[in-house]
């Protein structure tokens, strides 16, 4: 499954042909909406709006611009997830091709963390990707994050 918007969705359809699979596109994969700041830099934000950015920067729950809050966004986004496994066999791969900031909001919620410490989640480079795996109790752990190659298993040095 894919956001609609450009980027995500040729980059889901290129996977899709190799893995000879249909691409679902979903609005609610799509970034967090920043209201006002849409097509803005960080520089033009940090000189124009620096209280309310430094505060979204900061991890703090504000509305990007006058626009949407991080939890917000976990919101769609985990409620695209959630739709999209209730027709995946047990076992089944979840390939969900999203953007960075909504991936954070969906990995924090997710993995049960505090909005503040979503930071703690470092940032998704273009075509990278997170893996996370349903665990049961908690629900979900994060096995990878901002990878570049297939998952390698983990070995102890018990094993």
């Amino acid at each position: 499954m894919s956001s609609d918007l450009k980027r995500a969705a040729v980059t889901a359809e290129t996977l899709a042909a190799l893995c000879r699979l249909e691409v679902r596109r979903d609005e609610r994969l799509r970034e967090t909406y920043g209201g006002t700041w849409q097509g803005r830099t960080a520089e033009e934000l940090t000189r124009e709006e620096t209280a309310a950015y430094a505060a979204w920067r900061a991890g703090e729950d504000v509305p990007a611009g006058g626009g949407e809050r991080r939890t917000e966004v976990a919101v769609r986004v985990c409620a695209a997830i959630t739709d999209a496994l209730v027709g995946c066999p047990p076992g089944a791969t979840l390939v969900v091709v999203t953007h960075g900031g909504s991936a954070r909001a969906a990995i924090g919620t997710l993995l049960d963390l505090p909005t503040d410490r979503w930071a703690v989640i470092g940032g998704l480079a273009n075509c990278s990707w997170s893996v996370l795996e349903e665990t049961g109790n908690p629900a979900w752990r994060l096995v990878e994050h901002n990878a570049g190659s297939l998952p390698e298993p983990v070995m102890g040095d018990d094993e």
